[in-house]
């Protein structure tokens, strides 16, 4: 999948490659040498799909409150 690393896809660039992936598979249409191309690229875009989505999830914080009213940051998996 170096065409995707190599473009910097978007994670909704990368979502619409790969439904359009699957929608050519699910048609039975390509020959079965095509299929294995599309499937292997199909899941190198879930893949980075999926890295994208954990790099995001590390950024998100939530806000709690201190005892004095104000606000602070915490890891969203943090109690």
């Amino acid at each position: 999948m170096t065409d995707t690393t190599e473009n910097k896809l978007t994670f909704e660039e990368a979502m619409k490659q790969l439904e359009t992936i699957v929608r050519d598979l699910q048609s039975g249409n390509a020959p079965l040498e095509k299929s294995l191309e599309l499937f292997k690229e199909g899941s190198a875009l879930v893949d980075y799909c999926t890295k994208l989505l954990d790099s995001a999830e590390q950024e998100v914080k939530k806000l709690v409150p201190n005892p004095d009213g104000t606000l602070r940051e915490e890891a969203l998996d943090q109690a």
